[in-house]
């Protein structure tokens, strides 16, 4: 039998990074992929600011295209921002799989495509891993410790399915079309979000550009009971709405349709740990719920749970109750934040207050704008509401120096 230091199990970007610096600091390490290919489920939207790069060392080669303007569009208002400069990318998300378990596998680790997990058992202080390759029979192998990344499936650290407990759940589609390239210039440079009941009633609705003239058109819904709107249309028709009354694009190619789901764990009161299981990226919800961003901060939890596992190796530690801790404290003030927003914003206000909500954002600057969608800084919202209320202040005292001076 088989034994590894370590098993991880989903090559997403929590998996594949974890692998990846487990590999590189010397641990036997096998990174497990269900799928025989990683264009198979490829996914994510993707959009990162530009520092992302340097933060998890990844090449360029992984981006589909840098993007340095933004506009927000709700049902009624438009707002823009643009910059000289890249300010961000939009990953080519089945590059970035690819190329982080080419990683793990060029510092030593091993990588199985196509080979799903089945169970785990626990013997002799080791781990029995089960796991089953297409067209095989399903074999084991033995570990130090397991590594659950496989999402909002959660699917290790929650052996019994009916074991979970009830989580948000937000459901995207996303459309990727071929478009000619003089249409491709119009929005090859920047990240389109769409707000309000026209585009996206309970969530929000982005275009984003990709190479090779193609661009990504998605919807994402949070469920749950809305306080105004009785009945959505399916996700789908909101996707057509974009592209044929925004982009005004009556011919188009559709190169590939997906869709994901996201279950976020209210508080994060998720399972982070069970004996020698460890759980990261998604499986912990590290995606932000108000935004569905996840990469990133995926790759940021396989960082800490990394730090953390080279010392249960070392036998410095028994359980991985601090690593839970400092998740909780890095993630848990700005995702509780986001969440307490996105139940609002998506099911509680009203078409007006949304574009009420946007107009406001004509007095923040690009970098405020950056901060509030990328780093969770919520509070610098309230510039734009200062502007708003000072902006009314003058035009009140004009009007009433113009009637004093008429009188």
């Amino acid at each position: 039998m088989q034994f590894f230091d370590v098993v991880v199990v989903g090559a997403g970007p929590a998996g594949g990074h974890c692998a990846r610096l487990l590999a590189k600091l010397g641990y036997l390490v096998l990174l497990v992929e269900q799928h025989e290919d990683f264009q198979n489920n490829n996914f994510s939207s993707a959009a990162s600011p530009l520092e992302t790069l340097q933060n998890y060392n990844l090449p360029e080669s992984v981006v589909s295209r840098y993007w340095q303007n933004i506009e927000i569009i709700s049902t009624n208002i438009y707002r823009s921002w643009q910059a000289k400069q890249p300010l961000g990318v939009v990953f080519d998300f089945a590059k970035l799989r690819a190329f982080l378990a080419q990683d793990v596998a060029n510092n030593g680790g091993i990588v199985w495509l196509g080979c799903r997990y089945l169970k785990y058992g626990n013997e002799d202080g080791k781990i029995t891993v089960y796991l089953h390759k297409k067209g095989g029979e399903p074999f084991t192998i033995q570990t130090k410790l397991l590594v659950d990344a496989t999402g909002y499936s959660r699917t290790v650290i929650y052996p019994n399915k009916k074991d979970k407990p009830n989580f948000l759940k937000g459901i995207g589609i996303e459309y990727l079309i071929q478009v000619d390239e003089e249409l491709y210039q119009k929005y090859s440079d920047s990240l389109i979000f769409f707000l309000g009941y026209k585009w996206s009633p309970q969530g929000y609705s982005w275009i984003f550009p990709m190479e090779n003239n193609q661009l990504k058109v998605g919807t994402a819904i949070l469920e749950g009971k809305h306080k105004f709107i009785q009945k959505n249309k399916p996700i789908k028709e909101y996707i057509y709405q974009i592209i044929q009354d925004y982009i005004k694009l009556e011919h188009y190619q559709i190169i590939d349709i997906h869709g994901s789901i996201l279950e976020y764990s209210p508080k994060l009161n998720d399972i982070y740990y069970k004996n020698q299981i460890i759980a990261i990226g998604d499986t912990v919800s590290t995606v932000n719920f108000l935004g569905g961003e996840g990469i990133r901060y995926a790759m940021k939890s396989a960082e800490v749970a990394c730090r953390y596992i080279e010392d249960y190796l070392q036998n410095n530690h028994q359980d991985f109750k601090s690593y839970e801790a400092e998740l909780k404290q890095y993630f848990s003030q700005r995702w509780n934040w986001s969440e307490q927003i996105s139940r609002k914003v998506y099911l509680e206000y009203s078409d007006a207050r949304i574009d009420q909500g946007v107009s406001y954002l004509k007095y923040l600057s690009l970098d405020d704008i950056i901060d509030i969608l990328f780093h969770y800084t919520f509070e610098k919202y309230t510039k734009g509401l200062k502007g708003f209320f000072i902006q009314k202040i003058k035009l009140f005292g004009k009007k009433l120096f113009k009637n004093i001076h008429l009188s």
